[in-house]
């Protein structure tokens, strides 16, 4: 545990943000696919996309994780078995995509996680690669990890695909199709959710070479046949620890950019941007990035399916304005690293802060925050967040701080930077 120290925040601070987790997720498996030797530059190095480079070794893919780059010797599509069961902690991301890899694989799959991960959906994907032919089921008949998958069982074909509740389901799809002998042909019969990294997923698959073609986000179809191509490629800045900081400059009426972010990217989580000007924020996009200017906070009304990782930032934020935020269409936040609904409303309401959660939203209103213990959950997400509200409330102790290493291991080495010098975000752990 910590206590997030209230302090001397600098009105003009520069800092940087490591790469985007989502994105290389998936730089990785489509250059383990691939038909030779890749580079990735800036690729992040956190306990989630470590999982998914040391599950692709145990899949026979030989990487070397070096200090500058990582490199990827591609498989051309070749996957061997693993005698023993991939373990992916609760990276949501690794066990989804990687259960439709093992399905082109070699030999037989076990792919579990941690009890929380044992409680969380791949039902749909699994219906969706059994329509493919494959033959892969949840060991526990639950829905949920631990996922058996046999290799060399699937063709591919045609299949009808509920995203309800993860858009990941579409993208652990899409990334094997190019394998799959017959192609495929994907009609999407409910949502999909977080539409954004439908179009990331889609768009590391054309930059490595791969023709796709779609109707919005309802109908997907790729040739079988296709081959990944090696290269040299480099993973953008993660748009969600950005949000951090854009938020930080928020709530202490300072001014904070984050280096080499544009406002034209695919990641969602962008879309914060507008929702801190409609909250009264200044924002100026420069050529080295972009940056945030707090002011007087007000609520706001705002649709955040398509950045469900924002969500607990933005919770945070608006116990600082003015008014009733209403946070709308975000149900599949429920089945994330934890119940982030429910997880956020309860650490808000420990801060004196007024906040109820529905299946589908939330609503938090604006009011003085006083200091709390906070549970994380185990969830970097929550840690993260609520390590916002120390900025400006005295007494904010985070619980369990070093979960931000599934996602952001520097977190709080970047977040010492917004304070003036010989101060300091955080006490010696106690």
């Amino acid at each position: 545990m910590i206590e997030v120290k209230t302090g001397t925040i600098k009105k003009d601070t520069t800092v940087n943000v490591p790469g985007s987790k989502s994105h290389t997720h998936r730089l990785l498996i489509a250059c383990a696919l691939a038909n030779g030797v890749s580079s990735i530059t800036n690729g992040l190095r956190s306990e989630d996309t470590l999982l998914t480079l040391n599950a692709l070794r145990q899949m026979g893919v030989t990487i070397d994780n070096t200090s500058d780059c990582i490199i990827v010797n591609g498989t051309g599509g070749k996957i061997k078995s693993s005698k023993e069961p991939i373990y992916l902690a609760n990276s949501g991301t690794s066990m989804r995509l990687l259960t439709a890899v093992a399905s082109i694989g070699e030999g037989r799959y076990l792919l579990t996680g941690t009890d929380r991960m044992q409680e969380r959906p791949v039902q749909d994907l699994v219906d969706g690669l059994y329509q493919l032919g494959a033959n892969v089921f949840c060991e526990n008949k639950n829905g949920c990890p631990p996922v058996f998958v046999e290799g060399n069982t699937i063709q591919g074909g045609h299949v009808l695909l509920n995203c309800s509740q993860s858009s990941q389901y579409l993208s652990a799809l899409l990334l094997i199709a190019p394998y799959l002998d017959h192609g495929i042909e994907i009609d999407v019969t409910h949502g999909p959710v977080s539409k954004p990294y439908i179009d990331m997923t889609i768009n590391v698959m054309k930059n490595l070479g791969i023709e796709v073609e779609r109707e919005g986000y309802g109908f997907f179809r790729i040739n079988g046949g296709q081959i990944y191509r090696s290269g040299e490629y480099t993973v953008e800045p993660d748009y969600s620890q950005a949000g951090y900081f854009w938020a930080a400059a928020a709530i202490t009426g300072t001014s904070i950019k984050v280096k080499n972010t544009i406002k034209n990217t695919n990641q969602g989580d962008i879309g914060f941007i507008q929702v801190l000007d409609s909250m009264g924020c200044e924002v100026l996009y420069e050529n080295d990035g972009i940056t945030v200017t707090g002011n007087d906070l007000r609520a706001v009304k705002v649709d955040m399916s398509d950045m469900p990782d924002i969500v607990p930032t933005l919770a945070v934020t608006a116990a600082f304005a003015n008014g009733m935020t209403r946070i709308e269409n975000v149900a599949h936040l429920k089945v994330k690293e934890s119940d982030r609904l429910g997880s956020v409303v309860n650490e808000l309401k420990k801060m004196d802060i007024k906040a109820e959660c529905s299946d589908t939203g939330m609503t938090i209103e604006g009011g003085a925050p006083r200091g709390a213990e906070i549970e994380t959950y185990k969830d970097h997400r929550m840690a993260m967040s609520f390590a916002l509200a120390g900025l400006r409330v005295p007494g904010i102790f985070i619980m369990d701080e070093m979960c931000v290493e599934k996602s952001f291991p520097e977190f709080w080495d970047v977040f010492d930077r917004l304070y003036e010098k010989n101060e300091s975000i955080h006490s010696d752990r106690v």
